[in-house]
């Protein structure tokens, strides 16, 4: 089974759209475990509107972040296959087929695929994003490769991750845990759609991003604070190398 971890925070607009992408899918044997971080749209009844069991909704007792909401659905999990969604993205018809054939047939515990981009609308914004064929240890802490909804891990190789408390980058404190444990590989086909959108959690500006990058190695890795700084920095790097070489734009 597929254990899909979705948090959602004020999703009620797209989260309808994202578990009907897990409904269409062509692999059947998967929950969807929905952590509520307290909405206060109508997130609640539209996920209520699905009449599946494997769909499962949990609501935090307060308002306490994406990481707090990622670690209980991970608590939570019961597949073997622990894969990624947040609530605003879409995945095609065959991602988990495709991608549990990947990793069963090369013996993977870690991997990860390219995706589109689109706007809040569901419209294209022609843009792909890729990226290496192999990540090691280095290679991921030097920059996030993996985009969320496109992880996949074998439980029985990765175990249960839990991260530390932090606002944002939580999903890269995730890959930088689990890649001391396996190595991460790109399945090369386009399975998922990354929605862009307003009011998301991704940092808004230069220097947010440059502070979050801080923390992600100072609170969710516990380095002291030269090696934070190092790894921002290089991490920095390593993410507009990624953007130049790997991010594509048709247009």
């Amino acid at each position: 089974m597929v254990s899909i971890i979705t948090p959602t925070y004020n999703c009620g607009r797209f989260i309808g759209e994202t578990i009907q992408s897990v409904l269409n899918q062509s692999y059947k044997d998967w929950e969807m475990l929905i952590v509520d971080d307290c909405s206060t749209d109508n997130t609640r009844e539209v996920v209520e509107g699905f009449n599946d069991p494997r769909i499962k909704y949990y609501c935090l007792d307060k308002n306490s972040g994406a990481a707090v909401a990622r670690n209980k659905a991970l608590e939570m999990a019961r597949g073997r296959w622990i894969a990624f969604l947040d609530s605003d993205d879409i995945w095609k018809p065959n991602k988990l087929e495709r991608q549990i054939k990947f990793m069963k047939e090369n013996d993977y515990g870690f991997s990860y695929h390219e995706y589109d981009e689109i706007d809040e609308s569901s419209k294209p914004l022609s843009v792909t994003v890729s990226g290496k064929r192999k990540v090691g240890k280095w290679e991921m802490f030097a920059c996030c490769w993996p985009g969320c909804l496109s992880v996949m891990w074998d439980a029985e190789k990765i175990g249960l991750i839990q991260i530390e408390n932090i606002k944002k980058n939580n999903d890269s404190a995730m890959w930088l845990k689990a890649i001391k444990k396996e190595k991460c590989y790109l399945l090369k086909e386009n399975l998922a759609l990354y929605r862009r959108r307003t009011g998301s959690i991704t940092p808004p500006d230069t220097l947010t991003k440059i502070k979050w990058h801080y923390y992600l190695f100072r609170d969710a890795e516990k380095m002291n604070p030269f090696a934070s700084f190092f790894w921002m920095a290089v991490n920095i790097l390593g993410n507009s190398y990624k953007k130049f070489f790997y991010v594509k734009s048709k247009s």
